[in-house]
C-alpha cells in the first residue's frame, strides 16, 4: 500500500459558521485539487439544492457557494495508506488536528460529517470538545443506501 498526505489546504471562507468534514480525498479530487471532485459525488449538488441554487460546476463556482453560505471544508484524515478511494481502504490513519483547527476558527460553531468514517473518527479523537455535531449522509457515488431526495432532506435538516 501507498502512503498519501493530504493534497490541499482546508477551505475556510471569512466567518465560517459551519465546518464539513469528510475522511479522505478521494483519487479524482487529487487530480482535481479541491474536494468532492468526482464527477458523480453529489455533495455540491446536495448544497446547491439545499440553498435552492443552481449545481456549481467549477471550482470557483464551488467556492463561491461555499463562502455565500459560511461554510468550511476539510477532512479528518491527515495522511493514510490506502489503495483506492473507499473509505474502508484508509489504513494506518493519521488524523488532522480538528481541535487546534476549531480554535482558529472561533465562528465556526457546528461541524457536520459527511459519512460514518469521518464521525467515527472525530468520535474517537474529538469528542470531548465543546461544539454541535451532526452526521450527513455520504455524498459517495458507492453509497446507494439512500436516495437523493433522502439525502437532501437530511441536509436541509441539519444545514
Amino acid at each position: 500500500m501507498t502512503r498519501f498526505s493530504h493534497p490541499f489546504a482546508a477551505f475556510v471562507p471569512d466567518g465560517a459558521e459551519v465546518l464539513i468534514l469528510g475522511s479522505f480525498p478521494s483519487i479524482k479530487s487529487f487530480e482535481d485539487n479541491f474536494y468532492y471532485a468526482h464527477p458523480q459525488n453529489q455533495f455540491f449538488k446536495l448544497l446547491a439544492a439545499v440553498y435552492d441554487e443552481k449545481a456549481p460546476k467549477s471550482i470557483e463556482e464551488k467556492s463561491n457557494l461555499l463562502q455565500k453560505h459560511k461554510i468550511a471544508l476539510w477532512d479528518m484524515v491527515e495522511s493514510c495508506e490506502r489503495e483506492n478511494s473507499l473509505d474502508s481502504n484508509l489504513k494506518n490513519i493519521k488524523v488532522n488536528d480538528i481541535e487546534s483547527f476549531l480554535r482558529k476558527y472561533p465562528t465556526i460553531k457546528k461541524v457536520c460529517f459527511t459519512g460514518k468514517t469521518s464521525q467515527k473518527l472525530y468520535d474517537k479523537n474529538f469528542s470531548h470538545l465543546d461544539i454541535a455535531t451532526y452526521y450527513l449522509p455520504s455524498p459517495s457515488p458507492a453509497y446507494r443506501a439512500m436516495k437523493f431526495e433522502e439525502k437532501l432532506a437530511e441536509y436541509k435538516a441539519v444545514l
